[in-house]
């Protein structure tokens, strides 16, 4: 299993400061931290440089547990049932302390899965945030069978989904923001570049299976690396599909599936790239690096491009990605 890991990496290795939200006390007011909350420090570029100081009346959605809470609408979890196509995804919905209408934020997770960023969810929820994460048709029990194209339409009918449900969900149908993990980035920018109600899109480690699919066909041992994963797949979380199958469908829609061609129906929406340096599935370098160039050829995107430390899921690094995502998002209520 780890040979097929080091050939599906090898395929896309070949392609081409922190403002928390503050929530000042009342007068008086007991918080649930008690007389010890944090704040987070302005200190020097990147979040990994900020500093954490001890004062009374700052609230860190980081990690704090909120100081207070609605008690008529307090902090819950929605469980969803999404059509798409007809098939249910089944999803789960984070919703933020108070009545709304809140700005929300979708995490889409990636190929497969296995980081699914509930900790980002956590904390978005904590600083204000509806955070919503489903799986794609086709995996995860979810209904219907996977492809690259499926995902990407999948991610509009849970926009649907969360607009129709508006009211319950407590969700502003205005601030809704696209925000992706590896092959969840890649989803998020394409259903981005589709929709014009879309201001924010985020993309983390992202993936670019256009660019994968031209590295494939230029090295076999990646293409058979790739189709094996697949397979296993199939084998566990995924169906309605084989390793085959999904090199094909990339072979076939090179240029769809490209990220720097999105550029131009991203114009107007701010948009933010994370790498980690040491990726050793998205290779930073040939990935990000022309993905953020391509971008800021655009003058109407508002760029934020970054590099921190961490492997594919920024497994070291969570606090400071975190703080990141929380920053950009700030620019996103």
């Amino acid at each position: 299993m780890n040979c097929i890991r080091k050939a599906m990496a090898a395929v896309l290795a070949l392609a081409a400061g922190a403002c928390a939200t503050v929530v000042e006390p009342e007068e008086g007011e007991v918080t649930a931290q008690g007389a010890n909350t944090l704040a987070i420090v302005e200190g020097v570029e990147p979040a990994t440089a900020r500093q954490i100081t001890a004062t009374r009346d700052r609230y860190d959605p980081v990690y704090q547990d909120p100081p207070r809470i609605d008690p008529d609408f307090p902090p819950a979890i929605a469980e969803l049932a999404i059509d798409s196509a007809g098939e249910r995804l089944n999803g789960i919905a984070y919703l933020a302390d108070g009545p709304g209408p809140h700005p929300t934020m979708f995490l889409l997770h990636g190929w497969p899965g296995n980081e699914k960023s509930l900790d980002i969810a956590q904390a978005l929820r904590r600083a204000g945030f509806n955070a919503v994460f489903f799986h794609y048709r086709g995996t995860w029990g979810s209904g219907g069978a996977f492809t690259f194209q499926n995902v990407i339409e999948d991610v509009a009918a849970a926009k649907a989904h969360l607009i129709a449900e508006a009211g319950p969900l407590r969700v502003d149908p205005d601030r809704i923001t696209l925000i992706g993990h590896s092959m969840g980035g890649w989803a998020a920018l394409q259903a981005a570049a589709r929709d014009e109600t879309i201001g924010c899109v985020g993309a983390l480690a992202s993936a670019d299976f256009g660019a994968s699919a031209e590295a494939m066909a230029a090295n076999p041992e990646a293409l058979a690396g790739f189709a094996a994963y697949g397979d296993y797949l199939v084998a566990g979380p995924f169906s309605g599909t084989s390793g085959a199958a999904m090199v094909a469908e990339v072979q076939e829609n090179v240029d769809a599936f490209s990220v720097a061609p999105l550029a131009p129906k991203l114009a107007g929406k701010s948009v933010l790239l994370i790498a980690a340096n040491t990726d050793e599935a998205v290779d930073a370098d040939t990935v990000h690096e022309p993905m953020a160039a391509a971008f800021a050829t655009e003058p109407e995107i508002t760029l934020t491009a970054t590099r921190i430390d961490g492997d594919h899921s920024f497994s070291w690094t969570r606090e400071t990605l975190i703080r990141e995502i929380l920053d950009w998002a700030e620019g996103c209520r």
